[in-house]
């Protein structure tokens, strides 16, 4: 008899479980999904209740063949992926290619990577969940026919290349109906009063003005408010009222997946995506020194507060002994999982509380340092004692003017002392009061401000509203980020999210004639009828022919009656060159104003939105011309230019007439064997500048840096590359696995760049 064959989903954890089990057990791994919808054609019948037209993946055929021949030897197959949907459809998937074998298969899932977990999941396997799998397969026909059905219109009537998704677009309407709202905005006038006083004793504390005249505060122009000043100096600032109390604050509780999102993107500047990714290195295991291969943390996708009592108990037992018994509170800490939220799995925790963040900090990434800290703490601080805080308020009454003075004090830390002190708690100490005290005024300060518009999202906020609205589940909040950014409707500016006029065009058509698809409690309620097939209350294709019955007629209308922007998108912008209206047209390397009279007239322009929405052009600045040869066609001056896409290119200055261009090219032969071609500056659709052999397609060599034409002194890279760190300008090899780095200057003179070369 063969050895039983564990089938996990990740190569990472291979290593990790073979380092419990020994070599008692054979494990593989699939490596994701092995099986689904085909790429380049729907793949549903829609005539036989959506039956789905399941192939292997590109590219995945020797993984299904190892996995075939490791099932073949085997006496009982044990499919291990993760404890979710997906690892549930990966599961199902898995069998249905092996049930060839003829062998007993059983599902096992275990929330951490421990030796206990995985032989207790070991003693306890279960059939694959089919309600779980079909709610799987029903998400994903849902989003099939969506983005199968709706995308081929976008790319007649807006732009080729471009997507709708279930989820995806209702996302992207969030961001571009709070950009409509900021422009929509209209700031009103405020004034506010503080007064700096002084009492007996320091220090000296301000009090800001709530009330005048008895009513709340409304102070909305200049004279008004010289007005309240006037009406107020030259009064007596009394101590009306003081009250006196002792405040506590409880810990938050551990990490769900989306409240993990945020606090890493507040945090640690971090991306949803970026986050997931830490997370799934840390709960598949890292090499750590003498320990050998180590998962750090529980499973990463959940929506549980819910802690095993075991991992409670190891909290208490770290806490008391490392923090003293004060810090452990006098009743076992239990939060509660919100409702509809899917309890399958604990929250995100440290699986060994002990391995403190600085026993590892010498042994990971700075990025999974970061992380793995970031979840240890919470996790710690959910466990402990409040922290306690001795509040004072004090009314001061002056003249008409009633001022609020507020004071804290940290009494007792708790769970601060792990988790560290938030916004708002740091200390804001009063001198000692009393009432009818008579204080000094010191300073009477009035400034004027706006009210503000409501602020663009954040990854942290937009993850918020995703989960507050219930679009999506959390597993999926990454993906949802990270498209709208590939697909250019949406950037990243100071952190905030800016739709694109692409992302705010697709966003309108779509809201105008797929209404349904667009409406948040629409999109939330799909997701709620997914969890009752999940949970075996629902037929998966009464669901799709419930959703179908209202998209099929709304897919055909749409076709027919979506407004085609495809030329352009009218502007108010008139052509300085032909006097036309100028259009906003949707181009490879982002938007731009052309001309609504092309091909005869082919002006463009860049430009930008006013706070308003009005589109503004901007101004051309004058090209400084620097010849760099001569023109092979026409005789004129050839000059350095720069794509849209950032990257530099020579061009003929007798353009339109001469259209002669080449690449810039970095001078450095091409380090493949064989190749005869020279490295030149290119840029991708996203703007990032690169240097790629310009014998593309035959070769496909390509460097993110300026390339240096040295050997590695220490493997054996034909060629060096030119970095920028924080210490500043390096040269470096890069190849990965070689760290040979030197100063810029240490070697061989380099060019920089700015030469055509």
């Amino acid at each position: 008899m063969g050895k039983d064959l564990i089938i996990v989903e990740s190569p990472a954890k291979v290593k990790t479980i073979k380092k419990f089990l020994g070599n008692a057990y054979a494990v593989e791994a699939s490596v994701g999904h092995v099986r689904d919808l085909p790429q380049k054609k729907l793949g549903v019948d829609e005539k036989e209740d959506f039956a789905p037209q399941y192939q292997i993946i590109p590219g995945k055929q020797k993984v299904v063949t190892k996995l075939k021949d490791a099932a073949a030897s085997a006496s009982t197959i044990y499919l291990a992926p993760d404890p979710d949907r997906e690892g549930e459809a990966i599961a199902w998937h898995v069998a249905e290619i092996l049930k060839d074998a003829d062998k007993p298969i059983h599902r096992i899932q275990f929330n951490e990577i421990t030796a206990k977990a995985v032989r207790e999941a070991l003693a306890h396997p279960r059939d694959i969940n089919e309600k779980l799998f079909l709610s799987q397969q029903a998400r994903r026909i849902l989003d099939r026919l969506v983005g199968y059905k709706v995308s081929p219109i976008l790319w007649q009537k807006v732009k080729s290349g471009i997507s709708a998704g279930r989820v995806q677009s209702v996302a992207l309407r969030l961001v571009v109906d709070r950009e409509k709202e900021r422009r929509a905005f209209v700031p009103v006038e405020y004034w506010n009063f503080k007064a700096r006083l002084a009492g007996d004793t320091p220090p000296e504390f301000e009090a800001e003005l709530v009330k005048f005249k008895g009513k709340k505060l409304e102070i909305g122009s200049a004279e008004a408010a010289a007005a309240a000043e006037a009406a107020i100096l030259g009064n007596p600032f009394v101590v009306a009222e003081v009250a006196e109390k002792e405040r506590k604050k409880s810990p938050p509780p551990p990490f769900i997946t989306s409240t993990l999102q945020q606090a890493a993107n507040q945090r640690l500047g971090y991306s949803a995506k970026r986050t997931m990714g830490a997370a799934q290195k840390l709960y598949e295991g890292l090499e750590l020194g003498d320990k050998g291969t180590v998962a750090l943390i529980t499973y990463m996708r959940t929506d549980s507060t819910r802690i095993a009592d075991e991992a409670r108990d190891a909290a208490r037992e770290f806490i008391v002994g490392a923090l003293g018994p004060d810090y452990y509170p006098e009743k076992a800490r239990h939060f509660r999982t919100k409702a509809g939220a899917q309890d399958a799995h604990e929250a995100i925790r440290p699986v060994d509380v002990t391995l403190t963040p600085a026993d590892v900090k010498a042994l990971l990434p700075k990025d999974l340092f970061a992380l793995y800290k970031l979840i240890w703490e919470r996790f710690v601080a959910s466990q402990m004692s409040e922290a306690r805080f001795w509040d004072t308020a004090a009314d001061i009454a002056a003249g008409p003017g009633l001022f609020k003075a507020k004071g804290q004090r940290l009494i007792f830390p708790g769970y601060l002392k792990v988790y560290g002190q938030e916004a708002g708690d740091e200390a804001k100490s009063l001198p000692p009061l009393a009432k009818d005290q008579v204080l000094r005024l010191l300073e009477l300060k009035k400034e004027q401000k706006f009210t503000q518009p409501p602020p663009r999202y954040t990854e942290a906020s937009l993850v918020r509203e995703l989960e507050e609205k219930g679009i999506g589940r959390p597993s999926t909040y990454a993906a949802i980020i990270s498209t709208l950014i590939d697909r250019d409707y949406a950037r990243l500016e100071d952190k905030h999210f800016v739709p694109s006029e692409l992302g705010e065009t697709v966003s309108d058509l779509l809201a105008e004639h797929f209404v349904k698809i667009m409406d948040v409690g629409f999109t939330a309620g799909m997701e709620e009828a997914l969890d009752a097939v999940a949970e075996g209350r629902g037929d998966w294709v009464g669901l799709l022919k419930d959703f179908t019955d209202d998209f099929y007629p709304t897919l055909a209308k749409a076709a027919k009656d979506m407004a085609k922007v495809k030329a352009g998108k009218e502007t108010d912008v008139k052509c300085e060159l032909c006097g036309k209206p100028m259009v906003i047209r949707f181009g490879k390397a982002g938007e731009f104003l052309g001309c609504s009279g092309y091909p005869d007239c082919k002006n463009t322009k860049e430009f930008d939105r006013a706070p308003d929405g009005a589109v503004v052009p901007r101004e051309r600045k004058p090209e400084e011309t620097i010849s760099v040869g001569k023109c092979p066609q026409c005789g004129k001056d050839l000059a350095v230019k720069k794509s849209r896409t950032g990257s530099r290119f020579i061009a003929c200055t007798g353009w339109p007439d001469c259209k002669y261009t080449k690449p810039f090219s970095t001078g450095v032969p091409c380090p493949r064997e064989g190749c005869t071609g020279t490295l030149v500056e290119k840029s991708s659709k996203r703007g990032k500048v690169f240097y790629a052999c310009d014998a593309y397609p035959q070769c496909d060599f390509a460097l993110w840096d300026w390339p240096v034409p040295e050997h590695c002194p220490e493997c054996d890279s034909k060629v060096l590359v030119r970095k920028k760190t924080r210490a500043g300008e390096i040269i470096a090899c890069p190849n990965r696995s070689c760290r040979y780095t030197r100063p810029v200057g240490g070697g061989k003179d380099e060019k920089d760049g700015k030469d055509e070369g």
